[in-house]
């Protein structure tokens, strides 16, 4: 295994994807062949689950050296991270950290022993790869997601964790437990953005961000700028409504709005 997310990351260079709640094949196999660093699967609010995410990740293969499959499970929990990454992933994103403790648990929960305490069956994961079980712990990313006050107060402790790769903002999770949901110009929110890029460059941790291509701070190119390296635009769902809205508004004179002529009687 060689993930190329990694290298791009410690060699300080910004790290593209996006993510993905529609749970088909098809959506991750076309995304995967658009030139995304990787590709983050969400088990945590997306409707499916491990065996779903087996055959998105089983679409992903002719990309997998170009793309990275990851996903987002629901919880820092052992069954979750090992059928994740077994399926396929090369890297998960954990919600809610919170603490040094749980930060730990998504270390251990990904690799093998003597470091963790992963299980050894790693089916898609180790397809047409002999040196998996040699690579895997070195290679898979752990991403820690900082979506709270809670996080911020504690990043340092939790940046510390060895084995911690990168962080990852969801920013209308962390603006809502800020009481200050989705206002993003906001100089609290601005505040938390900074000193978790401080954090993370002192501690050699990659920060991250979901961005979009709205203005403001989480715009993908303002976040780049900012610091932010490990970054999703926008999603499959945002793509998909984006360009139906585009080619609906490109038909002339037409309008779904329109009232219906009245029938002659």
């Amino acid at each position: 295994m060689r993930n190329l997310v990694k290298r791009k990351l410690r060699a300080g260079k910004p790290s593209i994807g996006t993510w993905i709640s529609i749970g088909h094949p098809d959506v991750a196999m076309y995304l995967a062949d658009l030139g995304f660093d990787w590709l983050v699967c969400d088990m945590e609010h997306g409707p499916f689950g491990p065996e779903t995410y087996h055959f998105m990740a089983q679409a992903m293969l002719y990309n997998r050296e170009s793309c990275m499959p990851m996903a987002r499970i629901p919880w820092v929990d052992l069954i979750w991270a090992k059928k994740a990454l077994d399926a396929g992933a090369t890297g998960l994103v954990m919600p809610r950290i919170e603490t040094a403790e749980m930060a730990r648990d998504a270390v251990r929960f990904m690799k093998y022993p003597p470091v963790g305490e992963r299980g050894a069956g790693p089916r898609l994961a180790a397809f047409r790869d002999p040196d998996y079980f040699a690579t895997a712990n070195e290679e898979t990313l752990v991403v820690v997601m900082i979506e709270t006050r809670r996080g911020i107060e504690n990043i340092d402790e939790i940046f510390s964790v060895e084995g911690v790769d990168a962080c990852f903002v969801g920013p209308s999770d962390l603006s809502l437990d800020m009481g200050i949901h989705r206002q993003y110009t906001h100089p609290d929110f601005i505040a938390a953005l900074d000193r978790i890029v401080e954090a993370g460059e002192e501690h050699g941790v990659a920060p991250g961000m979901h961005c979009t291509t709205a203005p403001g701070p989480t715009n993908i190119n303002d976040a780049i700028a900012r610091g932010f390296r490990f970054c999703a635009v926008n999603s499959d769902v945002a793509f998909l409504r984006a360009g139906a809205t585009d080619a609906l508004r490109g038909i002339e004179g037409w309008s779904h709005l329109e009232e219906a002529e009245e029938p002659e009687l």
